[in-house]
Formats: structure tokens, sequence, C-alpha cells
């Protein structure tokens, strides 16, 4: 199919994009973002999106590139695509930041990944993305710039439900920023074929001593079994006991998780299924996690 007809803008700097939003959302016209287009213009063409208006940010070079912060951070401009961190080398990507790099994998095929982007992906909120599944699960922060000037949105608050998020119709996705170094994270997922989207995926925080195998506690999220991708407070509880880093652990807080979500059922499969799901990849992510 082909997409309905709209009016294409592109946007000469980050100020003229937001004061195109701004006008052309007070107008009625429905304007939306076209970024990396992996998403957006496969919506369009299935008519399941029928923007009025498209503002084409793709030349805003400023809005690219990844960077580390004096107190650490991690900041990686809107504009930046999967296949940039996946290929970032250890100068550009601290080793603390790997699980980043080691994700990518995950998304789609090469040309999808060297198209897409990471505020792109954000934006469009699928509850199985893998950028937000690590923007949950790290803490992330997204900053957004409108008329009223810039925004930090915490990634907990950003995401509101499917493909909807706390970014408001007149502001753009400028940045996200991952607050801590995360070297014993990991994530994993499922789809029927490699590139599909996820059935369902999980990742993991640990906290464990120095250089052994003691684990002090850690965070667990899951994408795919709610409309957003979620905190497992219950399979966090059995990492804050503590213990040693070892299959028992691994299991424990796998179990914890698949008892603790409720999924939605649909074609890809009913609740029971995701729930089998949750528990051997949320196993799988902490044995990838302890072996960092």
């Amino acid at each position: 199919m082909k997409p309905a007809p709209f009016t294409y803008h592109r946007a000469r700097d980050i100020d003229d994009a937001t004061r195109l939003l701004s006008r052309l959302t007070d107008d009625g016209g429905d304007p939306r973002v076209l970024a990396g287009g992996q998403s957006l213009v496969a919506m369009m063409n299935y008519r399941l999106a029928r923007p009025g208006h498209l503002i084409d940010i793709g030349r805003l070079t400023t809005l690219r590139g990844l960077r580390t912060g004096e107190d650490g951070a991690l900041h990686i401009g809107a504009l930046t695509t999967h296949h940039a961190v996946e290929t970032a080398p250890d100068a550009v990507l601290a080793p603390g930041f790997t699980v980043l790099r080691d994700a990518m994998r995950w998304v789609g095929h090469l040309p999808i990944r060297t198209r897409g982007t990471v505020g792109g992906s954000l934006a469009h909120a699928d509850a199985t993305a893998e950028w937000c599944l690590l923007a949950v699960l790290l803490d992330a922060v997204i900053v957004a710039q409108g008329p009223a000037g810039v925004r930090r949105i915490e990634a907990g608050d950003f995401f509101h439900g499917h493909y909807t998020t706390a970014l408001g119709p007149d502001e753009l996705l400028t940045e996200v920023v991952f607050p801590r170094p995360a070297p014993r994270a990991a994530l994993t997922e499922f789809a029927p074929r490699h590139g599909d989207f996820a059935t369902v995926s999980a990742a993991v925080d640990l906290d464990v001593a120095g250089v052994g195998r003691t684990v002090r506690g850690g965070r667990v999220a899951l994408g795919g079994v709610a409309a957003t991708p979620v905190r497992v407070p219950a399979a966090e509880a059995v990492l804050a006991r503590g213990g040693t880093a070892g299959p028992e652990l691994a299991s424990a807080v796998a179990r914890a998780a698949a008892g603790a979500v409720d999924p939605p059922a649909d074609a890809a499969g009913d609740a029971e299924y995701r729930r089998g799901l949750a528990r051997t990849l949320v196993e799988r992510a902490v044995r990838q996690a302890v072996a960092r």
C-alpha cells in the first residue's frame, strides 16, 4: 500500500523542528517527526498512521553521536543509529556500557540498524523494543526540547502505554542519557525468527561484589508482558537477598519474575506461553550477566 497524502517539511535545526511541531499541532495538522523512518514509514504504508505533515530531522547532525560526560554518564544523540552503537569502539562506548552494544544484535537486520535511530525507537515506544527495555532497566533519562525549553524525563515516567509516551505534541526527543555504567548487565529475547519483533525480552543488571561471585542486588526488566517495558520487583527482591552467582540463584530469580507478571494473550502466544518465555529468558540473562 501507499501512505495517505501528507506535506513534507525539512527542519533546519532543533528550534526549527520544534517551531514546526508547535505550529502544525496548533493548526490541527497532526505532524510526525521523521528520523530513520524504519517504524513510521512502515506504519504509514499500511495506513496505520496517517500524519498530515512529516517533519524530517534526518540532517540535524548535532543530534548524532555518543559521548561520556564528566560524571561518567553516557549521552547518546537521538539520531545516532543502532549500527553506530553496535560498532562503537571502547574509546567511545566505555566497557561498562557493553550491554548496549551487545543488545544491538537483536535489532532487526543490518539495513534496519544502519537507518533506524535510538531516539526514534524510544519515541515509537514499542513494548518489546531493545532501547525501551534498556532505558527502563538502567534508569535512563530522556531529554526533550520544545517551545518551553528543555525537559528531562525519567525512563520510568516516559512510557505510558502502547506506542504512547510522555513527549508533548510539540516536543522533540533530542538525547538519551544513561547515568551510570552497568558492567554486569545483559539483555536477551525470543522471536520466531531472528530480526522479528520480540515475543518477550528480558534484561538484568546485577550488583556483584568485586571480582567474586557474590550477588548483592540488581534489577530485572521485561518487555512483551505488558503495554510498556516493566521492572519486576519480585525478582529484584530475590537478588536483594543476595547469594552466590550460580544456577540456583538464576533459577530463583527467573521463577519470581515469571510468577509476578500477567502477560497479554495474542497471536504470538497466550499468557502461560509468555510466562514460560519470561522465566527462560530471565534465567539466561542472569547467567550471561554473571559471565561478564
